[in-house]
C-alpha cells in the first residue's frame, strides 16, 4: 500500500517577522490570534487591551460568548489612545446557531458590529453547522434549543450577500467536518475562506486539515492547547500540556509546553487561537517564531494523536436539554 498522500505546504512564511495566511481574497490573516471564548464579563476588556499591547492583531470573537459590547469598549479605547488602528486589525466574528434564517443573517451581523462599534468584519463564520429556531438577536439560544428548518446552503447564500456588500470581507465556517466542507465547496458561489475547528496534538484531523488546505481554505485551531486546564477540570480529560513528550521537547528548546503545542500546529500550516487572561502568557503565546521543531520532533508529536474530540468551544450538546430535540440524557450531539 502506498504511503504517499496529499499534504499541502503551509500557506505562510514562518521566517517572516509577522507571518500571515493569505486568504483567497488576498487579505492577510495573522497566524496567531487572541481568542475570547471563556472570557467573563468584567475581565475581557482588560484582557483584549493587554493582548493588543502585547502585539496581537487578530482577534477571534463570537456573539454567543456574550462579551461583544465589552470588547467594543476596549476597541474604542485602543483606537482613541492610538494603541492600534482598525486597519491594523483582523477581526473575526461568528453567526450563532439560532440566527441561521436567511432574513436574520444580515441582522445578526449588523447586531454584532453595532455591539463592537465596527463597520465590518474581516472574517465572519457560521459558528456550527446546525440551524436552531430563532430566539432573538440579543438572546442567542442556549438551553432547550430547538432545531430550525433553514438549510445550511441557504444560510451560506445569505453569508455570500454579506461578502458581496463588504459588510463581511471574508466568510467561512467553524466546526464543519469534512463531508459538510466538501458539500459546501461544491455548492458555494463564494468559497469559504476558513474552517475554524477543534484541532490539537491529541486530535490532529489530518484528512480534514489537508483537504481544506488543498482548497486554499484556511484552517484555524480554536483549541490549540487541547482545551487546557479548563478542559481537565470540567471533563477530566487528558491535556497535551501535561504530556511527557511535549514537556521533553519544550525543555530541549527552552520553551513552554504551550509554545511547543502552538509551534507544532503552525508548522502544519494551521492558524492558532490561544487564549489567556495573563499578560505573561499572552506574550509567550506570541513568542513561537524564534525556534522550530525538527522533523524527528514533529514525528514524535504526530504520534501522540488520539483522534478523540474533547468537545470544546463549546459543543452544543447540552444546549438541547429541556427541549423537544434532546435525544439523549446528555442532550444531542450534532456530530453523531
Amino acid at each position: 500500500m502506498s504511503s504517499s498522500y496529499t499534504k499541502p505546504a503551509p500557506k505562510f512564511d514562518l521566517a517572516s517577522p509577522s507571518p500571515a495566511y493569505t486568504l483567497a481574497s488576498g487579505d492577510k490573516m495573522p497566524i496567531i490570534a487572541y481568542g475570547t471564548f471563556r472570557s467573563a464579563p468584567g475581565e475581557v476588556a482588560v484582557a483584549v487591551l493587554e493582548a493588543l499591547k502585547a502585539g496581537y492583531r487578530h482577534l477571534d470573537l463570537a456573539h454567543v460568548y456574550g462579551n461583544e459590547e465589552e470588547i467594543g469598549g476596549a476597541l474604542k479605547q485602543a483606537f482613541d489612545e492610538g494603541i492600534v488602528s482598525r486597519e491594523e486589525l483582523f477581526i473575526t466574528g461568528k453567526l450563532w446557531n439560532s440566527d441561521h434564517d436567511v432574513d436574520i443573517v444580515p441582522k445578526a451581523a449588523a447586531h454584532s458590529l453595532k455591539n463592537l462599534g465596527l463597520d465590518y468584519f474581516d472574517l465572519y463564520l457560521i459558528h456550527f453547522p446546525v440551524c436552531w429556531k430563532h430566539t432573538g438577536l440579543s438572546t442567542p439560544s442556549w438551553g432547550a434549543s430547538e432545531l430550525g428548518t433553514t438549510p445550511l446552503i441557504d444560510t451560506w447564500r445569505a453569508m455570500e450577500k454579506l461578502a458581496e456588500t463588504g459588510v463581511c470581507r471574508n466568510i467561512g465556517v467553524s466546526n464543519w467536518p469534512m463531508l459538510l466542507m466538501h458539500d459546501l465547496v461544491t455548492q458555494a458561489k463564494i468559497q469559504p475562506a476558513c474552517n475554524q475547528i477543534e484541532v490539537h496534538v491529541y486530535y490532529q484531523r489530518e484528512s480534514l486539515v489537508n483537504y481544506c488546505l488543498s482548497r486554499n481554505i484556511c484552517v484555524t485551531a480554536h483549541t490549540p492547547l487541547g482545551g487546557g486546564l479548563a478542559n481537565a477540570e470540567t471533563w477530566n480529560t487528558p491535556i497535551p500540556l501535561h504530556d511527557p513528550i511535549i514537556l521533553e521537547v519544550a525543555k530541549n528548546h527552552g520553551k513552554t509546553a504551550a509554545q511547543v503545542l502552538l509551534r507544532f500546529l503552525v508548522q502544519r500550516g494551521i492558524v492558532v487561537l490561544p487564549k489567556s487572561m495573563k499578560p505573561e502568557r499572552m506574550a509567550q503565546n506570541l513568542d513561537i517564531l524564534d525556534f522550530s521543531l525538527t522533523e524527528e520532533e514533529m514525528g514524535k508529536i504526530k504520534a501522540l494523536d488520539k483522534y478523540v474530540s474533547y468537545k470544546t468551544n463549546p459543543n452544543p450538546l447540552s444546549a438541547f436539554i429541556g427541549g423537544p430535540d434532546a435525544f439523549t440524557a446528555e442532550g444531542t450531539d450534532i456530530f453523531d
